[in-house]
């Protein structure tokens, strides 16, 4: 951090560090100690979280699963460097839930697989790292909450971004009025398929050791289709919510964090495919809003277009009285406004803990010995999944709610869902934060659930 580290961090740093540590090697010692994992889901996430797992210490990984022999393969050869050996492979991740000698599993499936074995896991007795968003609709969500509590699980959601310092550091100035009153955030995600986009193939049979039914489990049985599969699924909604949940549930989750609200009061959502000459049914160009108490928030999706005039093309502003907050995965920058004028950001100006409170202050520091603005107003990127693994494993052991505890998972992932409901819709929606309840719309609250296909069903 560098917003004039001294006297920020001095009084601020200690609560920075969230239940079980997020830092540093944790605390569980010894190979007897060991703690004993398995992998449902092994495409490219899954791989990306089985390699981050297995760069943790006392971490054993005991069995890999996917429906697709390449990817088991593939995650399989991954763990022969273990002390142990290589895991063991499966095709069926309930043969995964019934073992008694796994600790945890981590769900990294596609989006409408989430739900179904992370539920399943905790009434088994395991813990659970499930990926984002935490299930494809907010009922299934409410369901693995209320698995956790009942048979007292750890269930971490895969927002990794809840373990990153520079994002912590962000929501504490956040929380302590450093940008004043916030009225309006903004989050976004632009960039440029036209025209084409993922294209139009036609139906096909599946790949050489594909269980494609499988595949589909709780889905409505269609042929196989490339792009119903990796890299595109998400632009179905059997599968996934598009760009909303995808990216959207990262965004709202740190929005609901640093803001201090569990959900929306109202959400509008508008879009549609305008431009793209493909198959997705999830819209190429999206703007949602939403109304939270003392503040509204928006968030712009479009892959047609990536022109964004902070050259970013994702991000979160958070528009202060006092000041303006730009986050992202590699840092923040803030711009002061002086005297209830926006001031372009310069030296003159700090943020620092004085007999006044926390506040934009002049800097009396003389000017042959500031560095540039850079040093008061930007914070640096820090790691953040790596870390956030690392705070599972550390409340696995200490039994502690982790970062991206189930229950605020939940509620990132539901805002995200409310979004597409009031797109597919077409309506407002109003919703009840403490019910869970759509208010006064029996036909787009059908959409807070899904049909189930047999034997996959809740």
């Amino acid at each position: 951090m560098k917003l004039n580290r001294r006297q920020f961090v001095a009084t601020s740093s200690a609560a920075l560090v969230s239940s079980g540590s997020a830092s540093g090697k944790g605390t569980i010692q010894g190979a007897n100690d060991r703690i004993r994992g398995a992998f449902i889901g092994m495409g490219g996430m899954g791989r990306a979280n089985l390699s981050d797992f297995m760069r943790m210490d006392n971490v054993q990984v005991v069995a890999v699963c996917d429906v697709w022999d390449f990817n088991r393969d593939r995650g399989i050869e991954m763990t022969a460097s273990q002390a142990s050996g290589r895991a063991e492979g499966y095709s069926d991740f309930r043969k995964i839930i019934d073992r008694t000698d796994i600790d945890f599993v981590v769900v990294s499936t596609p989006d409408h697989w989430h739900g179904i074995p992370a539920i399943r896991a905790c009434e088994s007795g395991k813990d659970v790292y499930v990926e984002k968003p935490l299930t494809h609709n907010i009922r299934e969500g409410r369901l693995l909450v209320d698995a956790a509590r009942k048979n007292n699980r750890v269930v971490q959601m895969g927002t990794q971004q809840r373990s990153g310092a520079h994002y912590q550091e962000a929501v504490k100035i956040i929380q302590d009025g450093g940008l004043g009153k916030v009225t309006w955030v903004r989050a976004w995600n632009y960039e440029n398929e036209s025209p084409h986009g993922v294209g139009k193939p036609a139906d096909t049979a599946p790949p050489d050791g594909l269980d494609w039914d499988f595949w589909l489990g709780p889905a409505p049985r269609i042929p196989f289709n490339p792009n119903r599969f990796i890299g595109s699924f998400r632009w179905y909604w059997d599968y996934a919510g598009g760009k909303m949940t995808d990216w959207g549930t990262h965004h709202i989750d740190i929005i609901q964090w640093a803001m201090n609200v569990k959900g929306p009061h109202s959400v509008s959502a508008i879009g549609g495919n305008y431009v793209l000459q493909d198959n997705r049914e999830t819209p190429d160009t999206l703007e949602a809003v939403y109304e939270y108490p003392g503040f509204i928030m928006t968030y712009e999706s479009r892959v047609c277009n990536s022109r964004e005039p902070l050259r970013r093309g994702y991000g979160i502003e958070f528009f202060g009285t006092d000041a303006t907050m730009f986050l992202d995965r590699d840092g923040y920058e803030i711009v002061p406004e002086i005297d209830g004028e926006f001031e372009p950001p310069t030296p003159s100006y700090v943020y620092q803990l004085n007999a006044a409170g926390r506040r934009w202050v002049p800097w009396e520091r003389p000017r042959s010995q500031r560095k540039g603005r850079s040093e008061y107003l930007r914070g640096d990127g820090s790691d953040q999944h790596a870390t956030h693994v690392r705070n599972f494993l550390d409340c696995v052991q200490s039994r502690q709610r982790p970062n991206s505890d189930v229950e605020i998972g939940h509620q990132s992932t539901a805002a995200s869902h409310l979004a597409n409901i009031s797109l597919r819709s077409g309506r407002r929606i109003y919703w009840d934060t403490e019910t869970e309840m759509i208010q006064n719309d029996p036909e787009a609250s059908k959409l807070l659930t899904r049909d189930y296909h047999a034997p996959w069903t809740l």
